[in-house]
Protein backbone atom coordinates (compact mmCIF):
# COMPACT_ATOMS: atom_id res chain seq x y z
CA UNK A 1 0.00 0.00 0.00
CA UNK A 2 1.38 3.23 -0.78
CA UNK A 3 2.56 5.55 2.17
CA UNK A 4 0.80 9.03 2.21
CA UNK A 5 2.21 12.02 3.83
CA UNK A 6 0.19 12.48 7.19
CA UNK A 7 -1.47 16.03 7.75
CA UNK A 8 0.06 17.73 10.05
CA UNK A 9 3.93 16.04 9.33
CA UNK A 10 6.36 18.25 9.51
CA UNK A 11 8.93 18.07 6.61
CA UNK A 12 12.15 18.32 6.97
CA UNK A 13 13.53 21.05 5.41
CA UNK A 14 16.91 19.67 4.70
CA UNK A 15 17.22 15.92 4.05
CA UNK A 16 20.99 14.20 3.72
CA UNK A 17 21.29 10.50 2.00
CA UNK A 18 24.27 8.37 2.20
CA UNK A 19 23.69 6.38 -0.37
CA UNK A 20 24.69 2.52 0.41
CA UNK A 21 23.89 -0.81 -0.96
CA UNK A 22 24.07 -0.44 -4.61
CA UNK A 23 27.00 -2.88 -5.35
CA UNK A 24 25.89 -5.47 -2.81
CA UNK A 25 21.90 -5.24 -4.48
CA UNK A 26 23.52 -6.01 -7.77
CA UNK A 27 25.85 -8.77 -6.48
CA UNK A 28 22.52 -10.28 -5.49
CA UNK A 29 20.66 -10.30 -8.45
CA UNK A 30 23.76 -12.15 -10.04
CA UNK A 31 24.62 -8.51 -12.07
CA UNK A 32 27.50 -6.23 -12.17
CA UNK A 33 28.08 -3.48 -9.45
CA UNK A 34 28.28 -0.76 -11.88
CA UNK A 35 24.81 -2.18 -12.83
CA UNK A 36 23.98 -1.22 -9.41
CA UNK A 37 25.51 2.24 -9.72
CA UNK A 38 23.43 2.49 -12.58
CA UNK A 39 19.80 1.64 -11.19
CA UNK A 40 20.88 3.69 -7.88
CA UNK A 41 21.27 7.14 -10.38
CA UNK A 42 17.70 6.81 -11.59
CA UNK A 43 16.48 6.50 -7.60
CA UNK A 44 18.13 9.98 -7.04
CA UNK A 45 16.28 11.14 -9.86
CA UNK A 46 12.92 10.07 -8.45
CA UNK A 47 13.77 10.64 -5.17
CA UNK A 48 14.70 14.33 -5.48
CA UNK A 49 11.32 14.66 -7.63
CA UNK A 50 9.56 12.99 -4.47
CA UNK A 51 11.41 15.14 -1.89
CA UNK A 52 10.84 18.32 -3.66
CA UNK A 53 6.86 17.66 -4.48
CA UNK A 54 6.81 17.00 -0.55
CA UNK A 55 8.44 20.39 0.35
CA UNK A 56 11.87 19.30 1.33
CA UNK A 57 14.09 22.50 0.57
CA UNK A 58 17.64 21.06 0.39
CA UNK A 59 18.42 17.19 -1.15
CA UNK A 60 22.26 16.35 -0.17
CA UNK A 61 23.54 13.13 -1.51
CA UNK A 62 26.79 11.34 -1.27
CA UNK A 63 28.01 10.59 -4.73
CA UNK A 64 31.83 9.74 -4.55
CA UNK A 65 33.56 10.13 -0.80
CA UNK A 66 37.14 10.81 -1.00
CA UNK A 67 37.66 6.76 -0.04
CA UNK A 68 36.37 5.65 -3.06
CA UNK A 69 39.49 5.61 -5.23
CA UNK A 70 40.72 2.80 -3.66
CA UNK A 71 37.73 1.00 -5.46
CA UNK A 72 38.63 -1.20 -8.30
CA UNK A 73 39.83 1.26 -11.49
CA UNK A 74 37.28 -0.59 -13.78
CA UNK A 75 34.62 0.67 -11.09
CA UNK A 76 36.13 3.84 -10.52
CA UNK A 77 35.88 4.65 -14.25
CA UNK A 78 31.95 3.12 -14.40
CA UNK A 79 31.25 5.79 -11.67
CA UNK A 80 32.61 8.69 -13.00
CA UNK A 81 31.65 8.05 -16.46
CA UNK A 82 28.00 7.89 -14.83
CA UNK A 83 28.74 11.20 -12.75
CA UNK A 84 29.92 12.77 -16.42
CA UNK A 85 26.45 11.78 -17.72
CA UNK A 86 24.24 12.57 -15.31
CA UNK A 87 26.11 16.30 -15.85
CA UNK A 88 25.58 16.50 -19.11
CA UNK A 89 21.50 15.02 -19.13
CA UNK A 90 19.84 16.75 -15.95
CA UNK A 91 20.24 20.29 -16.96
CA UNK A 92 17.14 20.26 -19.03
CA UNK A 93 15.74 18.30 -15.96
CA UNK A 94 16.58 20.62 -13.58
CA UNK A 95 15.46 23.99 -15.40
CA UNK A 96 11.88 22.43 -15.85
CA UNK A 97 11.62 21.51 -11.85
CA UNK A 98 13.26 24.59 -10.83
CA UNK A 99 16.16 22.55 -9.31
CA UNK A 100 19.65 24.69 -8.24
CA UNK A 101 22.65 22.42 -8.01
CA UNK A 102 25.83 22.78 -5.92
CA UNK A 103 28.73 19.88 -6.24
CA UNK A 104 30.62 20.08 -2.86
CA UNK A 105 33.54 18.24 -2.21
CA UNK A 106 37.38 18.43 -3.42
CA UNK A 107 37.14 19.04 -7.15
CA UNK A 108 40.37 19.68 -8.24
CA UNK A 109 40.94 15.82 -7.98
CA UNK A 110 38.28 15.42 -11.14
CA UNK A 111 38.78 15.62 -14.42
CA UNK A 112 38.86 18.61 -16.70
CA UNK A 113 35.80 17.97 -18.38
CA UNK A 114 33.88 16.61 -15.86
CA UNK A 115 34.65 19.75 -13.49
CA UNK A 116 33.78 21.76 -16.80
CA UNK A 117 30.44 20.00 -16.56
CA UNK A 118 29.60 20.67 -12.96
CA UNK A 119 30.69 24.20 -13.11
CA UNK A 120 28.17 24.66 -16.43
CA UNK A 121 25.46 23.20 -14.11
CA UNK A 122 26.10 24.80 -11.33
CA UNK A 123 26.03 28.35 -13.54
CA UNK A 124 23.11 27.88 -14.96
CA UNK A 125 20.85 26.81 -12.47
CA UNK A 126 22.04 28.96 -9.91
CA UNK A 127 18.69 31.39 -10.03
CA UNK A 128 16.46 28.38 -10.05
CA UNK A 129 14.47 28.89 -6.87
CA UNK A 130 13.28 25.66 -6.33
CA UNK A 131 14.67 22.53 -3.90
CA UNK A 132 18.37 22.88 -3.70
CA UNK A 133 20.31 19.59 -4.98
CA UNK A 134 23.90 19.19 -3.08
CA UNK A 135 25.72 16.38 -4.47
CA UNK A 136 29.18 15.14 -2.56
CA UNK A 137 31.48 13.76 -4.97
CA UNK A 138 35.27 13.35 -3.88
CA UNK A 139 34.02 14.33 -1.00
CA UNK A 140 35.21 13.52 3.07
CA UNK A 141 33.73 15.04 5.96
CA UNK A 142 37.32 15.84 7.39
CA UNK A 143 38.92 16.58 4.34
CA UNK A 144 35.74 19.77 4.24
CA UNK A 145 37.05 20.67 7.38
CA UNK A 146 40.64 21.10 6.38
CA UNK A 147 40.07 23.15 3.10
CA UNK A 148 37.61 25.40 5.81
CA UNK A 149 40.20 25.80 7.66
CA UNK A 150 42.67 27.09 4.59
CA UNK A 151 40.06 28.78 3.37
CA UNK A 152 39.71 30.81 6.33
CA UNK A 153 43.06 31.67 6.50
CA UNK A 154 43.29 32.52 3.30
CA UNK A 155 40.51 35.31 3.65
CA UNK A 156 42.95 36.27 6.71
CA UNK A 157 40.03 35.23 9.22
CA UNK A 158 42.44 33.62 11.30
CA UNK A 159 44.58 35.62 12.18
CA UNK A 160 42.98 37.47 15.67
CA UNK A 161 41.60 33.66 17.82
CA UNK A 162 39.11 35.81 19.58
CA UNK A 163 37.45 36.13 16.74
CA UNK A 164 37.13 32.59 15.80
CA UNK A 165 33.81 31.14 16.26
CA UNK A 166 31.08 28.91 14.54
CA UNK A 167 30.22 31.16 11.99
CA UNK A 168 33.71 31.70 10.68
CA UNK A 169 34.01 27.86 9.94
CA UNK A 170 30.35 27.32 8.40
CA UNK A 171 31.16 30.40 6.47
CA UNK A 172 34.43 28.46 4.49
CA UNK A 173 32.69 25.48 4.32
CA UNK A 174 31.39 23.81 1.22
CA UNK A 175 27.71 24.03 2.06
CA UNK A 176 28.30 28.13 2.97
CA UNK A 177 24.36 29.36 3.07
CA UNK A 178 22.70 26.24 3.20
CA UNK A 179 21.02 24.90 6.37
CA UNK A 180 22.47 22.20 8.49
CA UNK A 181 20.48 18.44 7.67
CA UNK A 182 17.60 17.95 9.66
CA UNK A 183 17.65 14.31 8.80
CA UNK A 184 19.99 11.63 7.75
CA UNK A 185 19.18 8.63 5.89
CA UNK A 186 21.55 5.71 5.25
CA UNK A 187 20.27 2.49 3.23
CA UNK A 188 21.57 -1.19 3.33
CA UNK A 189 21.28 -1.42 7.49
CA UNK A 190 24.74 0.32 7.96
CA UNK A 191 24.63 2.29 10.82
CA UNK A 192 27.35 5.23 10.56
CA UNK A 193 27.97 8.78 8.79
CA UNK A 194 31.14 7.18 7.24
CA UNK A 195 32.90 10.57 6.74
CA UNK A 196 29.62 12.29 5.54
CA UNK A 197 28.96 16.17 6.63
CA UNK A 198 30.89 15.75 9.95
CA UNK A 199 30.37 19.23 11.17
CA UNK A 200 26.40 19.70 9.31
CA UNK A 201 25.28 17.00 11.33
CA UNK A 202 25.85 17.98 15.05
CA UNK A 203 22.46 18.11 15.84
CA UNK A 204 20.55 15.85 12.53
CA UNK A 205 18.27 13.34 13.22
CA UNK A 206 19.32 9.59 11.82
CA UNK A 207 16.96 7.08 10.13
CA UNK A 208 18.46 3.76 9.13
CA UNK A 209 16.84 1.60 6.35
CA UNK A 210 18.00 -2.03 5.72
CA UNK A 211 16.91 -1.28 2.22
CA UNK A 212 19.77 -0.71 -0.35
CA UNK A 213 19.26 2.52 -2.68
CA UNK A 214 18.16 1.36 -5.22
CA UNK A 215 15.28 -0.70 -3.61
CA UNK A 216 14.39 3.09 -2.32
CA UNK A 217 11.44 4.55 -2.71
CA UNK A 218 9.17 7.17 -1.86
CA UNK A 219 7.43 4.89 0.51
CA UNK A 220 10.41 4.77 2.38
CA UNK A 221 11.44 8.49 2.21
CA UNK A 222 7.52 9.01 3.59
CA UNK A 223 8.45 6.56 6.75
CA UNK A 224 11.63 8.15 7.15
CA UNK A 225 9.80 11.82 7.46
CA UNK A 226 7.17 10.07 9.86
CA UNK A 227 10.23 8.57 12.12
CA UNK A 228 12.09 11.79 12.05
CA UNK A 229 8.29 13.83 13.14
CA UNK A 230 8.29 10.98 15.97
CA UNK A 231 11.86 12.43 17.44
CA UNK A 232 12.18 15.48 20.11
CA UNK A 233 14.66 17.68 18.90
CA UNK A 234 16.50 19.20 21.62
CA UNK A 235 19.99 20.78 20.32
CA UNK A 236 21.64 19.92 23.59
CA UNK A 237 19.23 21.04 25.89
CA UNK A 238 16.60 19.39 28.59
CA UNK A 239 13.19 17.90 27.26
CA UNK A 240 11.07 19.67 29.95
CA UNK A 241 12.10 23.15 31.35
Amino acid sequence: MKEEIREGLKIPAHIAIIMDGNGRWAKKRGMPRTFGHTQGAKVVEQILEDADHMGVKYLTVYAFSTENWSRPQTEVKALMNLLRRYMKTSLAKCAKNNVRVRVIGDKSMLDKDLRESIADLERDTASNTGIGFQIAINYGGRDEIVRAVRRAAARGLLEDPEKIDESVLDDCLDTAGIPDPDLLIRTCGEQRISNFLLWQLAYSEMYFTPKAWPEFDRDELVRAIDAYNHRERRYGGLMDK
